[in-house]
């Protein structure tokens, strides 16, 4: 089961890690950003970056964790709570596969 695990996280890594790429990758054209009394195409082009940025910072937070789940394949702890050492439920780990942590201490 830790190898279907392993290759199923993985392939999240793999995702997660493409969908970076192409959130970091350089823009074509970008214009000025220019702030006004008026919503423009400086705002809307601040809005998305900002936007950007938080989906980045959601998308590297989530990459960290597939990647520690990884290593606790390796190590063998995986599927056991980090914190209370207990399992950690199997439903959890179908639609969490990187879950390190049983509910009651995410």
């Amino acid at each position: 089961m830790h190898e279907d695990a392993d290759r199923l996280l993985a392939r999240r890594e793999a995702e997660l890690e493409e969908q970076l790429a192409e959130l970091t990758k350089p823009p074509g054209e970008l214009g000025t950003i220019s702030f006004g009394k008026r919503v423009g195409e400086g705002t809307s082009m601040a809005v998305d970056r900002l936007a950007a940025v938080s989906t980045q910072e959601h998308l590297l937070a989530i990459l960290d964790e597939v990647r520690r789940a990884r290593q606790r394949v390796a190590d063998g702890s995986y599927g056991t709570c980090e914190v209370c050492g207990e399992p950690i439920p199997e439903g959890r780990l179908e639609a969490r596969p990187w879950a390190t942590r049983c509910i009651a201490h995410s």
